[in-house]
Protein backbone atom coordinates (compact mmCIF):
# COMPACT_ATOMS: atom_id res chain seq x y z
CA UNK A 1 0.00 0.00 0.00
CA UNK A 2 1.22 3.48 -0.81
CA UNK A 3 0.23 6.91 0.39
CA UNK A 4 0.48 10.22 -1.45
CA UNK A 5 1.73 13.49 -0.05
CA UNK A 6 1.32 16.34 -2.52
CA UNK A 7 4.47 18.01 -1.22
CA UNK A 8 7.77 17.21 -2.94
CA UNK A 9 10.54 15.40 -1.11
CA UNK A 10 12.84 18.35 -1.86
CA UNK A 11 12.09 21.81 -3.32
CA UNK A 12 12.14 22.07 -7.13
CA UNK A 13 12.52 25.64 -8.40
CA UNK A 14 13.38 26.96 -11.85
CA UNK A 15 14.23 30.62 -12.24
CA UNK A 16 15.11 30.51 -15.94
CA UNK A 17 13.24 27.79 -17.85
CA UNK A 18 15.43 25.90 -20.29
CA UNK A 19 13.79 23.45 -22.74
CA UNK A 20 17.18 22.00 -23.65
CA UNK A 21 17.80 21.14 -20.02
CA UNK A 22 14.30 19.67 -19.82
CA UNK A 23 15.30 17.16 -22.46
CA UNK A 24 18.51 16.34 -20.62
CA UNK A 25 16.51 15.69 -17.45
CA UNK A 26 14.49 13.08 -19.33
CA UNK A 27 17.59 10.86 -19.19
CA UNK A 28 17.45 10.96 -15.41
CA UNK A 29 13.80 9.90 -15.57
CA UNK A 30 13.70 7.20 -18.23
CA UNK A 31 17.30 6.47 -19.14
CA UNK A 32 19.05 3.27 -18.17
CA UNK A 33 20.82 5.31 -15.47
CA UNK A 34 17.60 6.94 -14.35
CA UNK A 35 15.16 6.93 -11.48
CA UNK A 36 12.48 4.71 -13.03
CA UNK A 37 15.13 2.01 -13.35
CA UNK A 38 16.26 2.05 -9.72
CA UNK A 39 12.72 2.53 -8.42
CA UNK A 40 11.43 -0.58 -10.18
CA UNK A 41 14.61 -2.53 -9.44
CA UNK A 42 14.32 -1.98 -5.70
CA UNK A 43 10.59 -2.69 -5.69
CA UNK A 44 10.94 -6.03 -7.43
CA UNK A 45 13.94 -6.99 -5.31
CA UNK A 46 11.96 -6.14 -2.19
CA UNK A 47 8.75 -7.85 -3.27
CA UNK A 48 10.69 -11.03 -3.97
CA UNK A 49 13.01 -10.90 -0.95
CA UNK A 50 13.10 -14.08 1.13
CA UNK A 51 14.86 -14.89 4.38
CA UNK A 52 14.42 -15.24 8.12
CA UNK A 53 14.39 -11.47 8.58
CA UNK A 54 12.35 -8.79 6.81
CA UNK A 55 14.86 -5.97 7.35
CA UNK A 56 16.33 -6.21 3.84
CA UNK A 57 12.87 -6.29 2.29
CA UNK A 58 11.86 -3.28 4.36
CA UNK A 59 14.99 -1.38 3.39
CA UNK A 60 14.49 -2.07 -0.31
CA UNK A 61 10.82 -1.04 -0.28
CA UNK A 62 11.54 2.15 1.66
CA UNK A 63 14.28 3.13 -0.79
CA UNK A 64 12.12 2.22 -3.80
CA UNK A 65 9.40 4.51 -2.46
CA UNK A 66 11.94 7.30 -2.04
CA UNK A 67 12.91 6.85 -5.68
CA UNK A 68 9.27 7.43 -6.66
CA UNK A 69 9.67 10.83 -5.02
CA UNK A 70 12.75 11.47 -7.14
CA UNK A 71 10.81 10.71 -10.31
CA UNK A 72 8.18 13.20 -9.14
CA UNK A 73 10.85 15.85 -8.56
CA UNK A 74 12.38 15.34 -11.99
CA UNK A 75 9.00 15.33 -13.74
CA UNK A 76 8.21 18.62 -12.01
CA UNK A 77 11.58 20.02 -13.10
CA UNK A 78 10.92 19.03 -16.71
CA UNK A 79 7.52 20.73 -16.68
CA UNK A 80 8.91 23.90 -15.13
CA UNK A 81 11.73 24.05 -17.68
CA UNK A 82 9.19 23.81 -20.52
CA UNK A 83 6.98 26.67 -19.36
CA UNK A 84 8.33 29.12 -21.93
CA UNK A 85 8.71 26.63 -24.75
CA UNK A 86 6.83 27.48 -27.98
CA UNK A 87 3.98 25.27 -29.11
CA UNK A 88 4.43 26.33 -32.75
CA UNK A 89 7.40 27.43 -34.83
CA UNK A 90 5.67 30.75 -35.44
CA UNK A 91 5.26 31.58 -31.77
CA UNK A 92 6.97 34.74 -30.61
CA UNK A 93 10.32 33.95 -29.06
CA UNK A 94 10.93 30.77 -31.00
CA UNK A 95 13.92 32.27 -32.75
CA UNK A 96 15.66 33.89 -29.82
CA UNK A 97 17.69 32.80 -26.85
CA UNK A 98 17.31 29.30 -25.52
CA UNK A 99 14.13 28.62 -27.45
CA UNK A 100 15.90 29.51 -30.67
CA UNK A 101 18.60 27.01 -29.82
CA UNK A 102 15.92 24.42 -29.15
CA UNK A 103 14.17 24.87 -32.46
CA UNK A 104 17.45 25.20 -34.34
CA UNK A 105 18.98 22.06 -32.92
CA UNK A 106 21.66 23.49 -30.64
CA UNK A 107 21.52 20.51 -28.28
CA UNK A 108 24.51 18.42 -27.16
CA UNK A 109 22.58 15.18 -27.90
CA UNK A 110 21.23 15.85 -31.43
CA UNK A 111 18.32 18.11 -32.31
CA UNK A 112 15.71 18.66 -29.64
CA UNK A 113 12.95 19.87 -31.97
CA UNK A 114 11.36 16.44 -32.24
CA UNK A 115 11.47 15.98 -28.48
CA UNK A 116 9.86 19.35 -27.93
CA UNK A 117 7.09 18.44 -30.35
CA UNK A 118 6.48 15.28 -28.37
CA UNK A 119 6.36 17.26 -25.13
CA UNK A 120 3.74 19.44 -26.79
CA UNK A 121 1.66 16.81 -28.61
CA UNK A 122 1.79 13.89 -26.17
CA UNK A 123 2.03 15.46 -22.73
CA UNK A 124 1.19 19.14 -22.97
CA UNK A 125 4.68 20.28 -22.02
CA UNK A 126 5.16 17.69 -19.29
CA UNK A 127 7.59 14.85 -18.64
CA UNK A 128 7.08 11.32 -19.90
CA UNK A 129 8.65 7.92 -19.09
CA UNK A 130 11.38 7.95 -21.72
CA UNK A 131 15.02 8.91 -22.07
CA UNK A 132 16.43 12.06 -23.65
CA UNK A 133 16.01 10.57 -27.12
CA UNK A 134 12.32 9.82 -26.56
CA UNK A 135 12.84 6.06 -26.25
CA UNK A 136 10.41 4.69 -23.63
CA UNK A 137 11.87 2.91 -20.63
CA UNK A 138 11.08 -0.77 -21.25
CA UNK A 139 12.10 -2.36 -17.92
CA UNK A 140 14.84 -4.44 -19.59
CA UNK A 141 17.45 -3.09 -17.16
CA UNK A 142 15.67 -4.20 -13.99
CA UNK A 143 17.80 -6.71 -12.09
CA UNK A 144 16.12 -8.71 -9.35
CA UNK A 145 17.74 -12.13 -9.11
CA UNK A 146 16.36 -13.37 -5.81
CA UNK A 147 19.97 -13.54 -4.54
CA UNK A 148 20.50 -10.73 -2.05
CA UNK A 149 24.24 -10.35 -2.62
CA UNK A 150 23.91 -10.34 -6.41
CA UNK A 151 21.18 -7.71 -6.15
CA UNK A 152 23.29 -5.52 -3.86
CA UNK A 153 26.16 -5.48 -6.35
CA UNK A 154 23.68 -4.59 -9.11
CA UNK A 155 22.36 -1.78 -6.92
CA UNK A 156 25.82 -0.36 -6.30
CA UNK A 157 26.37 -0.25 -10.08
CA UNK A 158 22.96 1.35 -10.64
CA UNK A 159 23.55 4.06 -8.05
CA UNK A 160 27.07 4.67 -9.34
CA UNK A 161 25.95 5.27 -12.94
CA UNK A 162 22.99 7.29 -11.64
CA UNK A 163 25.30 9.51 -9.64
CA UNK A 164 27.58 9.96 -12.66
CA UNK A 165 24.57 11.16 -14.65
CA UNK A 166 23.40 13.47 -11.85
CA UNK A 167 26.87 15.02 -11.64
CA UNK A 168 26.92 15.57 -15.40
CA UNK A 169 23.51 17.23 -15.20
CA UNK A 170 24.69 19.38 -12.31
CA UNK A 171 27.70 20.52 -14.34
CA UNK A 172 25.46 21.26 -17.34
CA UNK A 173 22.87 23.20 -15.34
CA UNK A 174 22.88 27.00 -15.43
CA UNK A 175 19.87 27.52 -13.19
CA UNK A 176 20.49 27.82 -9.45
CA UNK A 177 17.31 25.92 -8.63
CA UNK A 178 18.30 22.99 -10.80
CA UNK A 179 21.75 22.85 -9.24
CA UNK A 180 20.11 22.88 -5.82
CA UNK A 181 17.78 19.99 -6.68
CA UNK A 182 20.62 17.97 -8.21
CA UNK A 183 22.97 18.53 -5.30
CA UNK A 184 20.31 16.87 -3.13
CA UNK A 185 19.89 13.96 -5.52
CA UNK A 186 23.66 13.47 -5.73
CA UNK A 187 23.75 13.25 -1.94
CA UNK A 188 21.01 10.60 -1.94
CA UNK A 189 22.97 8.58 -4.52
CA UNK A 190 25.93 8.70 -2.14
CA UNK A 191 23.81 7.29 0.68
CA UNK A 192 22.31 4.57 -1.48
CA UNK A 193 25.72 3.41 -2.66
CA UNK A 194 26.78 3.21 0.96
CA UNK A 195 23.71 1.32 2.14
CA UNK A 196 24.03 -1.40 -0.50
CA UNK A 197 27.70 -1.83 0.38
CA UNK A 198 26.70 -1.94 4.05
CA UNK A 199 24.47 -4.93 3.34
CA UNK A 200 27.38 -6.70 1.63
CA UNK A 201 29.59 -5.92 4.63
CA UNK A 202 26.90 -7.17 7.01
CA UNK A 203 26.80 -10.44 5.07
CA UNK A 204 30.54 -10.90 5.55
CA UNK A 205 31.99 -8.53 2.99
CA UNK A 206 33.58 -9.91 -0.14
CA UNK A 207 34.79 -12.96 1.75
CA UNK A 208 31.27 -13.76 2.93
CA UNK A 209 29.32 -13.01 -0.22
CA UNK A 210 31.69 -14.19 -2.96
CA UNK A 211 31.47 -16.17 -5.08
CA UNK A 212 27.77 -15.66 -5.69
CA UNK A 213 25.82 -17.73 -4.86
CA UNK A 214 27.88 -18.69 -1.82
CA UNK A 215 25.51 -21.59 -1.18
CA UNK A 216 27.01 -23.61 -4.05
CA UNK A 217 29.84 -25.90 -2.83
CA UNK A 218 33.06 -24.70 -4.43
CA UNK A 219 34.48 -28.20 -4.46
CA UNK A 220 32.02 -28.89 -7.29
CA UNK A 221 33.54 -26.22 -9.54
CA UNK A 222 36.75 -26.55 -11.54
CA UNK A 223 39.37 -25.80 -8.91
CA UNK A 224 42.13 -25.43 -11.51
CA UNK A 225 40.45 -22.54 -13.31
CA UNK A 226 38.45 -20.57 -10.76
CA UNK A 227 41.08 -17.91 -9.95
CA UNK A 228 43.09 -17.72 -13.19
CA UNK A 229 43.25 -14.55 -15.27
CA UNK A 230 43.36 -15.71 -18.89
CA UNK A 231 45.76 -13.91 -21.24
CA UNK A 232 44.36 -14.00 -24.78
CA UNK A 233 47.08 -12.15 -26.71
CA UNK A 234 48.23 -13.80 -29.96
CA UNK A 235 51.78 -14.52 -28.76
CA UNK A 236 50.89 -15.03 -25.12
CA UNK A 237 52.65 -11.85 -24.00
CA UNK A 238 51.17 -11.05 -20.59
CA UNK A 239 49.60 -7.62 -20.06
CA UNK A 240 50.51 -5.40 -17.14
CA UNK A 241 49.49 -7.18 -13.98
CA UNK A 242 47.19 -5.90 -11.27
CA UNK A 243 45.41 -6.92 -8.10
CA UNK A 244 43.51 -9.51 -10.15
CA UNK A 245 46.60 -11.34 -11.45
CA UNK A 246 48.47 -12.33 -8.28
CA UNK A 247 48.01 -12.68 -4.57
CA UNK A 248 45.02 -13.89 -2.56
CA UNK A 249 41.59 -13.63 -4.15
CA UNK A 250 39.14 -11.14 -2.65
CA UNK A 251 37.04 -13.89 -1.15
CA UNK A 252 40.13 -15.37 0.54
CA UNK A 253 39.41 -18.77 -0.98
CA UNK A 254 42.04 -18.90 -3.69
CA UNK A 255 45.11 -17.28 -5.27
CA UNK A 256 45.07 -15.20 -8.42
CA UNK A 257 47.36 -16.25 -11.26
CA UNK A 258 47.91 -15.23 -14.87
CA UNK A 259 47.93 -18.00 -17.48
CA UNK A 260 47.87 -18.10 -21.25
CA UNK A 261 44.44 -18.88 -22.64
CA UNK A 262 44.71 -22.14 -24.60
CA UNK A 263 42.08 -24.30 -26.27
CA UNK A 264 41.13 -27.22 -24.03
CA UNK A 265 38.51 -28.61 -26.41
CA UNK A 266 38.42 -29.70 -30.03
CA UNK A 267 37.05 -27.97 -33.12
CA UNK A 268 33.29 -28.56 -33.08
CA UNK A 269 31.89 -30.80 -35.81
CA UNK A 270 28.14 -30.61 -36.29
CA UNK A 271 26.00 -33.21 -37.96
CA UNK A 272 24.29 -32.56 -41.31
CA UNK A 273 21.19 -30.40 -41.54
CA UNK A 274 17.84 -32.14 -41.25
CA UNK A 275 15.88 -32.59 -44.48
CA UNK A 276 12.99 -30.61 -43.01
CA UNK A 277 15.12 -27.75 -41.70
CA UNK A 278 14.95 -25.54 -44.77
CA UNK A 279 18.70 -25.74 -45.37
CA UNK A 280 20.40 -25.94 -48.75
CA UNK A 281 20.73 -29.34 -50.41
CA UNK A 282 24.52 -29.17 -49.98
CA UNK A 283 24.03 -29.01 -46.21
CA UNK A 284 21.84 -32.10 -46.03
CA UNK A 285 23.44 -35.55 -45.95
Amino acid sequence: MFYVDKRLQYPVKVENPDPIFARMLQQAIGGIEGEIRVCMQYFFQGWGARGPTTKYRDMLLNTATEEMGHIEMLATAVALNLENAPTTLQEEGAADGVVGAVMGGGNPRHTIEGMLHRHVLSTGLAAFPANCEGIPFDMSHIYASGNLAADMYCNVAAESTGRVLAVRLYNAAHDAGMKDMLHFMIARDTMHQQQWLAVIEEMGGHAGTLPIPNSFPQEKEDGENNYNFYVSTVDGTPPEGGRWTEGPSLDGKGTFSMVRNRPMGEEPVLGPARPDSGAQTDQIA
